[in-house]
């Protein structure tokens, strides 16, 4: 007669079983590893770069995987001023990003063009981009940057994962 400990019974595992649904726990796990695109175009970069850093800490939210490559990206950060002669780069990138996708304006240039009312400088990313969060400052604060990523989650978080198809 074999015992429990031989058939691999365990009971501190076995009474530790969550149980929850796969569209809940696909959106938990979705909002909780956003990866972000970095789009350092201006002085903004150098505070995108310092939320990475150790004393702000981007990896408490599950984006410490800055991905160069759009195609393992979810997040486009927009960090500073976009001319025109980017903007075409821009959109590229993201268009070749997998859905679903967001997009964080980061700092006055990216948001409104700044302080450049310019024939060169795009009034906003918005113009070309659909932007789910805007961050104020310039440059703003690495702060400010996860505030803007909880925000992100935030609305992640309100969407569907799963779509279910409408019974005819």
């Amino acid at each position: 007669m074999q015992t429990t400990a031989e058939v691999g019974y365990n009971s501190k595992i076995e009474g530790e079983v969550i149980v929850t649904r796969v569209d809940a726990a696909l959106g938990w796990f979705r909002k909780n590893s956003i990866w972000p695109m970095p789009m350092g175009l201006a002085c903004c970069a150098i505070e995108l770069m310092a939320a990475g850093a150790s004393r702000f800490d981007i990896s408490r939210f599950g984006s410490e995987v800055m991905r160069f490559s759009p195609r393992q990206s979810d997040v486009m950060i927009v960090a500073g001023t976009v001319t025109y002669k980017m903007a075409a780069a821009v959109k590229r990138i993201y268009d070749q990003m997998p859905e679903p996708k967001w997009v964080i304006a980061m700092g006055a240039c990216a948001s409104t063009g700044g302080m450049y009312r310019s024939y060169a400088v795009l009034q906003g990313v918005d113009r070309i981009l659909p932007v789910d969060v805007y961050v104020a400052g310039c440059p703003p604060r690495p702060e400010a940057l996860l505030d803007a990523l909880i925000k992100l989650q935030a609305k992640v978080a309100r969407q569907p994962v799963l779509s279910v198809p409408h019974a005819a």
